[in-house]
């Protein structure tokens, strides 16, 4: 691929990475408050690199205690099922082998998926792939060590429009692919179902079942 190429893939990659990698501050901080160490919140801020299942161990942990481990486990091995979803799309557009399958599949979250399958081309695909998803894995953690450093004293991240920013950078993700009838049905379908869901079932399963009626919506096109 050409400079001239790789650098709107370098833009679209950098400003996703940008925008979640700032919300793990709160992370961080939330991880502290839940009674785990600043390193405890770092190593799992490493392992764990999944911002959905990140939020849920941490939430319940924080309500419950130790005992409650196997309840966050649980919920945050569900949600983190999307991302396998991710993974069969995914497994065709990188064409990876070697050291580099555990690597990809430990970078495949919503971020590196998005700006992957916004890409016409393979090449392009791969590309930004490794960009997003390196990029949002190195903000994340050192955002997550910051937040866990300072606690409550940078306050609530979405009194800055964090969580904000990293919807709107789907959505300029995402509208460029709603190109015709088919792919415009397909994301309403999941949208409703998402919306529909969101008040009775846990915070992130509506997305994930959104996504699997998505992805069956998709490849039955």
């Amino acid at each position: 691929m050409s400079s001239a190429e790789r650098r709107p893939i370098l833009r679209q990659g950098f400003s996703v990475a940008l925008a979640t990698g700032a919300y793990g501050v709160s992370v961080g901080a939330l991880s502290v408050a839940a009674g785990l160490s600043m390193w405890q919140a770092c190593v799992l801020s490493l392992v764990m690199f999944t911002g959905g299942s990140h939020f849920a161990f941490v939430g319940i942990i924080g309500t419950g205690g130790v005992a409650a481990a196997p309840a966050a486990i649980a919920a945050a091995s569900m949600l983190g099922v999307r991302n396998g979803l991710y993974a069969l799309e995914l497994r065709r557009l990188l064409a990876v082998r070697g050291w580099r399958t555990p690597a990809a599949a430990h970078l495949t979250i919503d971020e590196s998926t998005a700006v992957a399958v916004a890409q016409e081309d393979p090449r392009a695909s791969r590309f930004g792939f490794w960009v997003t998803g390196l990029g949002v894995f190195v903000l994340w953690n050192l955002a997550t060590l910051l937040g866990a450093l300072v606690g409550d004293a940078l306050g609530d991240p979405r009194a800055y429009g964090l969580d904000a920013a990293a919807c709107a950078a789907f959505m300029a993700l995402l509208w460029p692919r709603l190109r015709d009838r088919e792919t415009v049905a397909i994301a309403v379908v999941g949208a409703v179902i998402a919306v529909a869901l969101l008040p009775a079932l846990p915070a992130g399963i509506p997305v994930v079942l959104a996504a699997l009626a998505a992805l069956i919506a998709g490849r039955r096109s």
